[in-house]
């Protein structure tokens, strides 16, 4: 896939409030800090399209791109930064669980997952709330270029072997670097093949 033009929507707390669901949709979606504004830049090939910042938590709302007139990139606020109310993290799993649950046109979730970190109960905890929910998703490891392959591997490894204690199936995952460009063609070459399927619905 070639990103010909990517665009800010809007951005918003409300389901109601998004754009038409006429498109096929991706949702982003990690730990605070986890790169996910930076993953996004580096897909779109836009530095400043999605707001990066030193300060985790700074994607409060549900943010909408649209990609090539065709599909939608929903940046979501990140889970699990430590500094914020328990109030808010309630607002916030209501909001996300709310935006998974209504969003008829989610053709996908990505859950970002630092590739430096050994299994997080945050993490484990949030795919299971999606296998629950019934909502489609893939793992996406991000930072791999912060250490070597082995430990990366190692990392997925751990991943799996969680992973398989109560699921049948594994979900697909990527491998990614923002910074040197690691797995941009096969996320976007994934979204290639789930907009070709969602079409010949």
């Amino acid at each position: 896939m070639v990103i010909k033009e990517a665009k800010f929507l809007m951005s918003n707390t409300r389901v109601e409030q998004c754009p038409a669901p006429d498109k096929p949709e991706y949702a982003f979606i990690g730990r605070s800090n986890v790169g996910k504004s930076s993953l996004i830049n580096m897909l779109t090939e836009q530095k400043g399209l999605a707001k990066t910042s030193a300060q985790p938590g700074k994607t409060q709302l549900i943010n909408h791109f649209l990609i090539n007139d065709t599909w939608y990139l929903v940046d979501l606020p990140g889970y699990g930064y430590a500094k914020v109310s328990k109030g808010s993290r309630q607002d916030w799993r209501r909001m996300i669980n709310y935006y998974f649950q209504k969003r008829e046109n989610l053709a996908c979730v990505f859950v970002l997952i630092d590739s430096r970190h050994e299994p997080l109960k945050q993490d484990l905890e949030f795919i299971e709330n999606l296998g629950e929910q019934g909502v489609p998703f893939v793992l996406v490891f991000t930072k791999a270029d912060k250490q070597s392959s082995v430990k990366t591997d190692s990392t997925i490894a751990a991943y799996k072997r969680t992973l398989r204690q109560t699921w049948d199936e594994l979900p697909r995952i990527f491998v990614t670097s923002s910074e040197k460009r690691l797995g941009r063609d096969e996320l976007l070459n994934f979204i290639d093949e789930v907009n070709m399927q969602v079409q010949q619905q």
